[in-house]
């Protein structure tokens, strides 16, 4: 499949939100299977996600919510991978409506413009399956969400309108500035290199307390019979290079077809675990939309593109990294709000 990218060789290539889960993995695609230059840009970093390749790649500490740092980073770049987002799991995002919303649209207007003064060869944004309008998720049996269902709109988080926003930001960006944008609606992307503290999500947590167990309680969410599917960082990955090096500028879904309960998740993670652990549910835990799930028709007709890897040997792999490094992962999140 490596073939199918060497659009990338020879590219000054920038990923904004480089230090967080998708940024760092991307990183070290791009470093390890190509010839192109990689500067990595985020407002923190954890070193050692990056210190195999650090040679490899420019490393930037900044802040994009200023304009002019933007313009900055974005001189002689051909390919700007857009990441960064004020953003985390559902109980993160519900309680931080301003901030998030707030922080990501002055972000995202601040690249977007950045990239067309400085002439930027392709803008990738990472979109969110947060943009479905809310009566679409009521059941847990959902209908898997066609990239059209977005409108018209109704999300059920901030979040999401601010996505959604950006969304049509980028096409309007193309349309009046020719600036060739690329969207992707990420669904609930999990693996290596996953955030474990409060902007973590349910795979990383659910894994964390299971490694965790019994020093902390293994808690589930609400009733766990709510339903998402998940996706594989690896597949995630094969996805965005072929959606980048595409010519595709609609929004397409990244993510599994394959709809599991929250219950089920948990059973597969304690099963990999090896342990005996009890399940906890607090009934008042925040658990978002009842049921989501991806139609990847779309991007399946248009690039070829399906997840290979199963939930079960996604999770087998996550969990593996995180024992690997469990003397580095910082779970100090974990071990105050569930200990």
């Amino acid at each position: 499949m490596k073939k199918l990218y060497r659009y990338f060789d020879n590219k000054n290539i920038l990923i904004t939100g480089g230090g967080g889960f998708i940024g760092t993995n991307l990183a070290r695609r791009l470093v390890s299977n190509y010839n192109c230059n990689v500067t990595v840009a985020d407002i923190r970093f954890i070193d050692w996600y990056l210190e195999d390749i650090d040679r490899k790649l420019e490393k930037i500490r900044v802040d994009i919510r200023d304009y002019w740092r933007c313009l900055k980073l974005t001189r002689r770049k051909d390919i700007v991978f857009h990441l960064s987002a004020n953003m985390g799991g559902i109980g993160f995002i519900v309680i931080n409506r301003a901030n998030v919303m707030r922080d990501n649209l002055r972000m995202n207007v601040n690249m977007l413009e950045a990239s067309k003064e400085n002439n930027v060869e392709r803008f990738f944004f990472s979109s969110s399956a947060c943009v479905y309008p809310e009566e679409k998720q009521t059941t847990p049996d959902v209908k898997p969400l066609r990239e059209e269902d977005a409108i018209p709109a109704n999300p059920d988080t901030y979040y999401g309108w601010e996505k959604l926003t950006t969304e049509k930001l980028c096409e309007a960006y193309y349309l009046d500035y020719e600036l060739e944008t690329r969207v992707a609606r990420f669904h609930n992307i999990y693996g290596e290199y996953c955030s474990f503290d409060e902007r973590g999500k349910a795979p990383a947590h659910l894994i964390g307390k299971a490694l965790l167990y019994p020093r902390v309680r293994f808690t589930i969410w609400g009733d766990g019979r709510q339903t998402r599917s998940f996706c594989y960082i690896e597949d995630c990955l094969d996805a965005v290079l072929l959606l980048t090096s595409s010519d595709i500028r609609e929004p397409l879904n990244i993510g599994s077809d394959r709809l599991v309960t929250i219950d089920e998740l948990a059973n597969m993670i304690i099963k990999i675990s090896g342990k005996y652990i009890e399940k906890e549910y607090i009934e008042t835990g925040i658990q978002g939309v009842r049921g989501r799930n991806a139609d990847l028709t779309k991007i399946r007709q248009l690039l070829g593109w399906y997840p290979k890897y199963s939930l079960e040997e996604g999770l087998e792999r996550t969990f593996t990294w995180a024992l690997k490094n469990i003397n580095r992962i910082d779970w100090s999140y974990l071990l105050r709000s569930i200990s």
